[in-house]
């Protein structure tokens, strides 16, 4: 591959079997700069847009199984194919919002915290219209290093994004399960909330013990709120789902998405590396969510 020096403009012809894996900055022999081998020409069709601020939306749930993850990638997708510009934040050590869309970025959210790299040497293009800063083993580290900050720890994670923020038209950022000093610290970065929930009982236990740890966080940030409940795993051949999901419109009933059917297209297409729109653009699946882009965006008239 080619790179170029920033500083001095000079190319160097690098054969990439010979980078070291873990290997993300390198040194020009012209003026001695030191630069990013992955700083992707791709990043420079984002302009700056002062006074543009982003919807910050958190697909987020304390318990796992219900489809953050196959959630926020799908809507990120859907919302570029839209025509929106959109950062995807991957905030779970398994990392596998790139395995989804088939990159393997060299760096993420991790060396973004620790300003071991300038924000557009961290983003990697995934698709048209759509970047993603990766989460990853390397994450463990970074929820170790805010946990020792004696103060302003939660806002770690807003002040890293905050170069990037007038970029892109929507930031949707995917957690883990459980309850961490990440998550916390997204908590305190969004300003939607979109909660996948599995029709389970457990899952609406879970929403519930999930939901009062919010609010402890609304007390300090008010523009935090619940905004999609999304009901997901819907199986209209078993009856219990069909009950929860009924206990779910009468308590959510402002808030509620068009259920995620059940639909193996969905487990499979990350196999390939693929959304849901380029593997399967004509099940159930995809229908869906064309559904939930068209909600979240507030435009009925997406997709037709």
């Amino acid at each position: 591959m080619v790179v170029t020096c920033p500083n001095c403009k000079k190319q160097h012809d690098i054969d990439e079997k010979r980078i070291p894996v873990n290997a993300k900055v390198a040194r020009c022999r012209a003026c001695g700069q030191r630069f990013s081998l992955y700083l992707s020409e791709k990043t420079d069709s984002l302009a700056q847009r002062p006074g543009k601020a982003p919807r910050k939306i958190g697909v987020t749930l304390s318990k796992g199984g219900v489809g953050k993850t196959t959630t926020a990638v799908n809507l990120a997708a859907g919302l570029a194919l839209a025509g929106k510009k959109v950062l995807l934040v991957d905030t779970d050590t398994q990392g596998q919002d790139s395995y989804m869309l088939g990159t393997k970025p060299r760096a993420g959210l991790t060396e973004l915290v620790a300003a071991e790299l300038a924000p557009e040497e961290v983003i990697t293009l995934a698709r048209e219209g759509l970047w993603i800063l990766a989460g990853g083993k390397s994450l463990a580290g970074l929820k170790r290093l805010i946990d020792r900050k004696d103060f302003g720890g939660e806002l770690t994670l807003s002040n890293a994004l905050a170069p990037l923020e007038n970029q892109f038209d929507y930031i949707i950022v995917d957690t883990s399960p459980g309850w961490d000093p990440l998550t916390v610290n997204v908590l305190f970065y969004i300003e939607e909330i979109l909660t996948p929930v599995s029709l389970e009982v457990m899952t609406l236990h879970g929403l519930l013990e999930f939901l009062k740890s919010v609010s402890a966080i609304q007390r300090y940030r008010k523009e935090l709120a619940l905004r999609y409940v999304l009901p997901t795993f819907l199986d209209y051949r078993v009856k219990h789902p069909t009950d929860i999901l009924a206990k779910l419109e009468k308590l959510y009933s402002h808030m509620m998405c068009t259920p995620i059917r059940y639909n193996v297209r969905l487990s499979e297409a990350p196999a390939y590396g693929q959304t849901i729109y380029e593997f399967a653009p004509g099940s159930h699946g995809a229908e869906d969510y064309r559904e939930l882009i068209r909600k979240v965006a507030n435009d009925p008239s997406l997709f037709q």
